[in-house]
């Protein structure tokens, strides 16, 4: 099995910024392609980003483009999310989540563990 645990929520201001981590446990890590979901109160869960094992393909929302950045460390089988810039709109639960396929996707139906979530809240 696989344990997914992620860190760095809070509550931020507009325009500030927040890195949250993501440390998975029980699987080869370094294989897999991992992904950032969120999900807003009353609305379903969307793709934020992911990378691949290698970090040689990433792929974001064209909703954080530019402003998020997704990045792994394989050695300490974790992934990052920086986001810069942060506004009202990117309040939610973001999840991490490890797909052991090595296929591109954003639907989340297509990642096969997840963490628990961690709430960002951004004040306007």
């Amino acid at each position: 099995q696989v344990q997914l645990v992620e860190s760095g929520g809070g509550l931020v201001q507009a325009g500030g910024s927040l890195r949250l981590s993501c440390a998975a446990s029980g699987r080869s890590f370094a294989g897999s392609i991992m992904g950032w979901f969120r999900q807003a109160p009353g609305k379903e869960r969307e793709f934020v980003a992911a990378i691949s094992s290698s970090s040689g393909d990433i792929y974001y929302a064209y909703s954080v483009e530019g402003r998020f950045t997704i990045s792994r460390d394989n050695g300490r089988n974790t992934v990052y999310l920086q986001m810069n810039n942060l506004t009202a709109e990117d309040t939610a639960v973001y999840f991490c989540a490890l797909k052991v396929s090595r296929v591109r996707a954003r639907a989340a139906h297509y990642y096969n563990y997840w963490g628990q979530g961690t709430q960002v809240t951004v004040s306007s």
